[in-house]
């Protein structure tokens, strides 16, 4: 018999606030909410209603956990009762806006900007940082006593030839963010690099031998100082900006015959004269009035600066806005060279080792194990989220407090002792490379990033335990019946082609925490249209309208879902097309449709496919077993599986 979910949706109503609600959509695994005031949700009495897994507040929604199948019962439930004139107040298009996050604050739309622009840089900054780092190790002096040389014995070629490694990239740093900025912009990225070089071309005096009185500016009519914008950030933000918005003017109001050659020319002539002409040096004052002051926080004495940022650092991700601390880092490494700010920022992750560990030692709930242990391991390679939402906000604020605390405390020390980074993108354990460029600074990351895990993992211990996780998960069985287990071995094979990755890696932080199930994801290997095939023999238990999902339980009973990108379902199945139905049986290796990364690409979400085994607690083990790349059928997960049989016996036997 179908269960009844009209109490469900009676109680997700009344917690979430029926008045608080603009609207409410579903996806195969969630409730979204556009909410008036998130404040005014009690998250801790929504997570403990019998079919909600956890919340989560992002993309501008309000989301509830529920899981596949089950949703669509819940929202069916929410849709029956009389208060959906009130959900539903506004029209579709307003509702679909609100979803996207185009009702996005001014903050939340600024880092956004930050991250969609330096994010694709990143790599090649922490990149330049490891061949920093192996230079200084390879030509320092006591290294090479070690083998008999001295740093004159290596030849000037072999140092200028090492340059190129490291030098490279912050010596055209702008043009890569100028790039990088029309791409974020809809722009034409290789106008956007062009404009970059411009202004560090070779032919202007280099900003640096200006400012160090080497070299002159060009005098432009005389009067008016032309210099080259090396190591400002600011100013290549703002010149890509223009520069983008300038192109798509043109493109608009230029006719077509024209249009090609005309709007490069203007673009690049109009914003390389703005630039120069006035725009560029006002901007580079206020970058450099805007380091001086974070520097002078910074280097406040007793580490008052340091306690400062490391204690805030968490809080700002709490609430979205550490996305800004990525321009001011590269702000940081092109002016100096140096990063203290990620250096003090970095003692959060190292916090939450620690409060993950210990309620993971301390805790008697079988979940509460699993979700700590999941939170602790995907946070050494500096994935936070599953940390932050399944344990220092789940619980009653005291684990957030410590990681704060000790954070603080961490940074303090950090900054008293001068260390500081050679780059950024690197969090926990791959962040102790960017400080292998100096002894004394590896050794100091080293000793007070382990001792802050201590500190935490002792203050949790003794202040932040929640006394949720000290109850053992409750077995009504137990008394009754005895329990036996054959194992079994099962595959999950890969539903389309492409890179495999880590579920902690992904985006969303629901399906990073492993919150909906155990998995693997994938990155889509074809730029354009990207066949979905079915991962196992089954029957399809869920096939989204939108074409975004698939939900199938296989003829032994697991239970998979395959998600086509992370919010999708706000794109109401444009990119996508569906070649089943829900009910068909489908054989491993069927098509179930279709789907074009780059249309999911251009509407800016992430085209990463999430597969998961949603009823990952029927199993003992679920492992991935794919390499890096992978083609669609091939092997994706390997998954133990315990037949359980029960036999009964009387309490006196046991």
């Amino acid at each position: 018999m179908a269960k009844n979910y009209e109490q469900e949706a009676k109680a997700i109503l009344k917690l979430v606030g029926e008045n608080n609600i603009d609207s409410v959509t579903h996806c195969q695994t969630r409730l979204r909410f556009v909410v008036k005031d998130r404040k005014a949700i009690d998250d801790k009495a929504l997570e403990k209603l019998p079919e909600v897994k956890g919340v989560f507040y992002g993309s501008g929604q309000y989301q509830v956990i529920i899981g596949t199948g089950v949703v669509n019962d819940v929202y069916a439930a929410i849709a029956k009762l009389g208060t959906v004139n009130a959900i539903y107040g506004k029209d579709d298009a307003d509702t679909t806006a609100a979803a996207t996050g185009e009702h996005k604050t001014l903050v939340q739309r600024l880092m956004a900007m930050l991250s969609g622009i330096f994010i694709p840089i990143i790599p090649v900054i922490a990149a330049t940082g490891l061949f920093l780092g192996l230079k200084s190790a390879a030509t320092n002096a006591q290294v090479l006593k070690l083998f008999g040389a001295v740093p004159s014995d290596i030849p000037t070629s072999l140092t200028s030839v090492i340059s190129v490694l490291t030098d490279t990239v912050f010596a055209f740093l702008p043009a890569l963010i100028v790039w990088s900025t029309f791409r974020y912009f809809k722009g034409t990225p290789i106008i956007g690099i062009v404009i970059g070089l411009m202004l560090v071309s070779p032919i202007l005096p280099n900003a640096y031998s200006v400012a160090d009185g080497s070299a002159k500016a060009i005098m432009l009519f005389g009067w008016l100082p032309v210099e080259g914008s090396q190591g400002s950030v600011l100013t290549a933000l703002v010149a890509g900006f223009i520069g983008a918005k300038l192109e798509l003017f043109f493109r608009r109001h230029m006719p077509n015959v024209l249009e090609q050659i005309l709007t490069p020319f203007l673009t690049m002539l109009v914003t390389f004269a703005i630039m120069i002409l006035g725009v560029g040096p006002i901007v580079h004052a206020i970058e450099s009035g805007m380091l001086v002051g974070v520097e002078a926080v910074i280097h406040l004495p007793f580490g008052i600066g340091g306690f400062l940022i490391g204690a805030a650092y968490p809080l700002m991700v709490l609430i979205g806005i550490h996305q800004t601390m990525i321009a001011i880092e590269t702000s940081l490494l092109a002016s100096t060279g140096l990063n203290p700010l990620i250096t003090l920022e970095a003692m959060y992750g190292f916090a939450n080792l620690g409060v993950a560990l210990a309620i993971f030692l301390r805790a008697r709930s079988n979940k509460a194990k699993a979700t700590s242990m999941g939170a602790f391991t995907s946070q050494l390679f500096g994935v936070s989220e599953p940390t932050l939402f399944g344990v220092l906000i789940r619980y009653n604020f005291r684990p957030l407090i410590v990681t704060v605390l000790t954070s603080g405390l961490g940074a303090a020390i950090l900054s008293m002792l001068n260390v500081a980074a050679n780059s950024y993108g690197l969090a926990v354990v791959p962040s102790y490379l960017m400080y292998i460029y100096n002894g004394h600074a590896l050794l100091w990351y080293t000793v007070v990033s382990l001792g802050t895990v201590v500190v935490a993992f002792v203050a949790t211990n003794a202040f932040a335990i929640p006394k949720e996780v000290l109850k053992p998960d409750e077995n009504v069985e137990t008394a009754n019946a005895l329990i036996s287990s054959t194992v079994s071995d099962d595959k999950v094979y890969a539903p389309v082609s492409g890179e495999t990755m880590a579920l902690t890696k992904v985006s969303d932080p629901v399906f990073a925490s492993g919150m909906m199930g155990d998995g693997l994801a994938i990155q889509p290997a074809e730029k354009g249209v990207n066949k979905v095939y079915a991962p196992q023999t089954g029957t399809l238990s869920v096939v989204a309208d939108t074409g975004h999902a698939y939900g199938m339980t296989t003829d032994d009973g697991m239970e998979i879902l395959v998600h086509l990108g992370i919010d999708t379902v706000n794109l109401k199945g444009a990119p996508f097309t569906v070649a089943v139905k829900a009910g068909q049986h489908v054989n491993k290796g069927d098509l179930l449709g279709t789907f074009d990364r780059a249309a999911i690409k251009k509407a800016g979400l992430d085209p990463t496919t999430i597969v998961l085994i949603t009823n990952s607690k029927s199993y003992a083990r679920i492992e991935p077993v794919a390499d890096t790349t992978v083609q669609a059928g091939a092997d994706l997960l390997a998954v133990q599986r315990e037949d359980v049989k029960v036999e009964s016996v009387s309490p006196a036997s046991l």
